[in-house]
């Protein structure tokens, strides 16, 4: 007896070259066109970069560690008011970039916004420019930035509105969720060409 014929899967869609290449410039730097991606990341960023670190309200005696510097403006825009600076990113390319920007001033390691290597209660200010939209698990980063938080310190998030995997206020309602408090968000419109930007500050309770 014949069985029904059963239609042939639909065929999974391949990540495109052009995909590619932009995940190795800007998603996940790596080579040339990881470099390529830091000089275009240098430029297009360093508004919102600075901006952050004013509202970050760094003090000389303070601690601040940057999680996906890139190239490292923000970095060194901290490094030069913060009593130590630290930057984390997994992209060995964009800590070459930023130690050939920041020098002595800032600390560089490999690592993640879920896996940063620091101590707990050891960092004042945590700031992050267009990177939470490359976390894998959104909650064990903001769990690990928690984490290594002191008492009383603060988060300054900031990433394109448009490339956002869920809306600012979701990102607010999971830091909430990972015990960050004084919740602010907003969008801000960097000058120039640069996309909207969705921004938001937490503190961890004293």
């Amino acid at each position: 007896m014949s069985t029904p014929h059963q239609p042939a899967p639909p065929p999974q869609p391949e990540t495109s070259g052009f995909a590619r290449v932009l995940d190795r410039a800007f998603g996940h730097p790596s080579g040339p066109l990881g470099r390529l991606g830091g000089w275009v990341m240098a430029r297009g960023n360093a508004a919102t970069e600075h901006r952050v670190v004013d509202l970050a309200k760094i003090e000389p005696d303070e601690t601040v560690l940057v999680v996906g510097p890139g190239p490292g403006v923000g970095l060194d825009a901290a490094a030069r008011l913060a009593g130590r600076a630290i930057g984390v990113d997994p992209s060995p390319e964009m800590l070459a970039l930023c130690h050939e920007r920041c020098g002595d001033r800032a600390e560089l390691r490999e690592g993640s916004a879920a896996s940063t290597g620091q101590p707990d209660e050891s960092v004042d200010a945590v700031l992050t420019v267009n990177n939470v939209m490359l976390w894998d698990d959104r909650a064990a980063g903001f769990a690990e930035l928690f984490r290594v938080l002191r008492p009383g310190g603060r988060l300054l998030l900031s990433a394109h509105e448009k490339w956002l995997p869920v809306s600012r206020h979701v990102l607010a309602d999971e830091a909430a969720a990972a015990g960050f408090a004084d919740l602010q968000t907003w969008t801000w419109e960097p000058p120039g060409f640069a996309a909207l930007a969705a921004q938001l500050r937490a503190v961890k309770p004293a």
